[in-house]
């Protein structure tokens, strides 16, 4: 049973609904909807196919709706432009057809933040810019590195801090669609400072939707602690990272980040061309296979699929490639008992803990965390056990967003007010789910009110 979970980006190569069934078939556990490149109308349709499948399926799958933020790039171009190394170019704000000179770019407000000597990136650094002169309107530069200069690249400014709000007026309309939608997360681009996401959460007034951070902006690194604390989950959005820090601080500050959601429970995504090569080709190179496998080693919760599944031509073969170094990944991990070390004076945290080492010394069957919130399945989800973590809700918005958690399956039933009850539904459900069978013990982990969010206190060892 693979614990790590997959997510994949939906687009036009997933529309057809046989390739969307096989794909859940083949382990996707999360879906993730590009608002960057699809209006509410379209998202809408894609949700509902998601739907659908999820139904044809018989199991659980999540949503998680990327918000674009204010991504900086450049306007059109024209075809054909080449920058050469050391000729003067300037970006302007006003409305023009790039060419070899000038080029526009989306934000207005880039020639008060920049000065002489910034670096400005294009295409992901395959463009970089050095800033000699600024002006109104106007940001005067040398080319450090030339090529192609194309329409509509994005544009990154390394250490630079913009004057720009982390949410743009189309993210809010998104919201507004998705907070009145059976959307499960929402991922937010361009977050700054733990106070990005709480804006973002001041805008739910309808419903409040977990908020995964994506940690791609340099100042999120900086503020890694906060946002970690402030959001719900993160996403290691490794492109921009890339480019706003460093291609060789990438590998060091994406263990950071997955160290740091594990330490206070939270979902961690490892996220960019993790099999980028598979947009084109049937195939992973050596390299993406070990790097999917070390996000795995280092245990975070799910590794997604942007453009390999979204517009490549194999959006099948790569979900199941991923699957399979997913699982061999773990299988070379196995065996090496949770990790509950670390001291806490906190009930829930203890009893989860405790249920881990629990269930590695009497090889029990399942960990049955039973969760109204969710919040009892993250607990233990930390500790990584290798006994299968089986997360017993009345919700099916708790199941949905449990597809996140590394190692938990939800499952759905009808919770009691007594405790007696509540134990025997659930070992019935368990037995029913096929997930133990007669004879077989599992370690049941709830508080004496299931209903009361941070109530777990018990442990009770059931054979069925």
């Amino acid at each position: 049973m693979r614990r790590t979970k997959i997510v994949a980006t939906l687009g036009p190569a997933t529309d057809n609904p046989p390739v969307l069934d096989a794909m859940f078939s083949a382990g996707v556990d999360v879906v993730r909807l590009n608002a960057a490149h699809a209006g509410p109308e379209e998202l809408a349709k894609r949700l509902a196919a998601v739907r659908e499948a999820e139904s044809r399926a018989g199991r659980f799958v999540g949503v998680l709706l990327d918000l674009p933020g204010p991504k900086l790039r450049v306007g059109e171009v024209a075809l054909g432009t080449l920058l050469e190394v050391g000729q003067p170019f300037s970006l302007v704000t006003s409305d023009c057809v790039g060419d070899a000179v000038r080029a526009c770019v989306t934000y207005a407000g880039l020639a008060d933040d920049l000065s002489a000597g910034d670096r400005v990136l294009i295409d992901d650094g395959r463009v970089e810019l050095i800033v000699t002169r600024t002006s109104a309107g106007r940001v005067d530069t040398l080319v450090e590195v030339g090529g192609e200069l194309l329409s509509h690249k994005g544009v990154n400014v390394p250490g630079v801090t913009l004057g720009v709000d982390s949410l743009t007026e189309y993210d809010r309309t998104v919201l507004t669609w998705a907070m009145s939608s059976d959307i499960d997360y929402i991922g937010q681009s361009f977050v700054r400072t733990a106070h990005d996401v709480d804006a973002l959460r001041e805008l739910m007034t309808v419903r409040r939707i977990p908020i995964v951070a994506k940690i791609e902006k340099h100042e999120a690194v900086a503020s890694l602690l906060d946002i970690v604390a402030t959001a719900d989950a993160v996403m290691v959005a490794r492109g921009d990272l890339g480019v706003e820090t460093s291609p060789e601080e990438v590998p060091v500050v994406q263990r950071r980040i997955i160290a740091a959601a594990r330490a206070v429970g939270k979902p961690v995504v490892i996220a960019t061309q993790m099999l980028d090569s598979m947009t084109h080709a049937p195939r992973p190179t050596r390299a993406e296979a070990s790097d999917v496998a070390n996000a795995i080693f280092d245990r975070a919760d799910a590794v997604m699929l942007s453009g390999e599944t979204a517009v490549g031509d194999y959006p099948l073969v790569v979900v199941e490639t991923m699957a399979r170094i997913a699982a061999a990944a773990e299988e070379a991990v196995a065996g090496n008992g949770p990790d509950t070390h670390g001291a806490t004076t906190d009930v829930q945290e203890a009893v989860s803990a405790a249920v881990c080492d629990l269930a590695a010394d009497l090889s029990l069957a399942a960990v049955v965390p039973v969760t109204e919130s969710g919040a009892t399945a993250l607990a233990v989800a930390r500790h990584r056990p290798d006994t299968p973590i089986v997360a017993a809700t009345p919700s099916a918005h708790t199941a949905h967003r449990l597809t996140l958690v590394w190692g938990v399956n939800p499952l759905v039933m009808q919770f009691s007010d007594d405790t007696d009850t509540l134990l025997e539904t659930v070992v019935a459900s368990l037995r029913e789910a096929g997930i133990a069978e007669a004879g077989e013990r599992v370690a049941i982990t709830a508080g004496r009110s299931a209903r009361t969010l941070g109530g777990t206190d018990f442990i009770l060892v059931r054979e069925v």
